[in-house]
């Protein structure tokens, strides 16, 4: 789950994260006002779920109030368009105006999940505001990584070796130390998979603060956090994932494929994905509808499916002990019955019960594309997509 940058900013600072002084608005009027509280000039910062805001001209300087309500005038209600939206871009809801810095470094500093150990680790760099996966590859000698072990927890001394790996030495040490120790702190009591400031910036005036911040949090454990599940903004998330979810067909994610899966297992999903790639498709999604057997479920996906415009042909893989087939089965043939399925669907079908699941679908005539294995299932659903004309 993803938040605002002034949620992420709102759930840093009860951390003793220093953030600049601002606030958000939803109307011209209300960040006209909050720069007059500010008193100074001000950044107006659209706030979308997306990076390269600026670029896009949704980050606007402004001198005063007047300017302020004109700028945040022009971008409430914008569709912005950045390298991480598509081309469809986001609108613009809400700003954030916040007081202009005076700027003298610009650094980074993050935490994440390191899956190759299995553990946290803090990243810190003195090039901030940049792409940290451009700098990773061009100059990744830049980025001082210091793993963090969960039964110790993050150490004064690694917070110390941070800031001065990355120039934070003399008066800044100790500020910088208690600010990543911070970045932690929130970033393991709250779930998250991502934590990143970027740029985290030292002022002309010798201040320390998040000029810009992201947050992440892992959706199964937002049950222990009601507070953070709150700042959910269904408006950012696409339409169908959100359906999915609340129609608790199992784990979709929406890819930009034009071949739908539909699969058991999140193992046998990828793999699925990969057979789709190595015989030259795209898929249009990751599901993994899981073991429970119900009907339900894949008429809901099929639901998702069909109204996906990208989707031209689909493909279902079930394999295993747990899922039976039959039931599977049935699912299929009520999909057909109960909507226009009007795109190839192409199944491979093995494990329980798959006689009688065979049997209820050779009984009901529905056009399926059958194949044996998962290389033949992806090459056949590939040439389904091509012709665009169900068989």
């Amino acid at each position: 789950m993803k938040v605002h940058e002034y949620q992420a900013k709102t759930v840093l600072a009860q951390y003793g994260v220093p953030t600049p002084k601002g606030g958000v608005a939803a109307t011209a009027d209300e960040a006209a006002k909050i720069a007059r509280d500010i008193g100074g000039p001000v950044a107006v910062k659209a706030q979308i779920h997306a990076g390269g805001r600026g670029k896009g001209g949704g980050i606007k300087l402004a001198k005063d109030a007047n300017e302020t309500k004109r700028v945040a005038g022009e971008i409430i209600g914008m569709t912005l368009v950045t390298h991480q939206t598509g081309p469809e871009g986001r609108l613009v809801k809400r700003v954030l105006v916040e007081e202009q810095l005076q700027v003298d470094r610009e650094l980074y500093v993050s935490v994440v999940i390191d899956n190759s150990i299995g553990l946290p680790i803090v990243m810190a760099s003195a090039e901030g505001g940049v792409e940290i996966e451009e700098l990773a590859v061009n100059n990744p000698d830049a980025i001082k990584r210091t793993p963090v072990d969960p039964t110790v927890g993050f150490q004064p001394f690694q917070g110390r070796e941070l800031a001065m790996a990355i120039g934070l030495g003399g008066d800044h040490m100790r500020p910088a130390a208690n600010l990543i120790a911070a970045l932690y702190k929130a970033f393991e009591d709250n779930d998250c998979s991502l934590a990143e400031i970027n740029p985290l910036v030292v002022t002309k005036d010798g201040r320390i603060l998040a000029a810009d911040a992201k947050l992440n949090f892992d959706d199964n454990a937002m049950y222990r956090h009601k507070d953070i599940a709150e700042l959910r903004d269904l408006d950012e998330e696409d339409p169908l994932e959100v359906r999915a979810q609340e129609a608790g067909i199992g784990t979709y994610i929406k890819l930009t494929g034009n071949i739908g899966c539909v699969v058991n297992g999140a193992g046998l999903a990828m793999a699925t994905m990969d057979a789709i790639t190595i015989s030259g498709g795209s898929p249009a999604n990751f599901l993994d509808i899981g073991t429970v057997n119900d009907p339900g479920r894949v008429i809901e996906s099929f639901r998702i499916l069909m109204d996906d415009k990208g989707v031209k042909a689909v493909l279902i893989n079930i394999f295993g002990g747990m899922a039976r087939v039959d039931v599977i089965a049935q699912g299929i043939i009520d999909s057909y019955k109960q909507m226009n399925v009007n795109v190839p669907v192409v199944a491979r079908l093995v494990g329980t019960n798959v006689e009688e699941g065979e049997r209820l679908l050779k009984e009901s005539g529905i056009p399926l594309i059958r194949a044996h294995d998962l290389g033949e299932a992806a090459k056949k659903a590939v040439e389904a997509a091509a012709s665009g004309a169900a068989k």
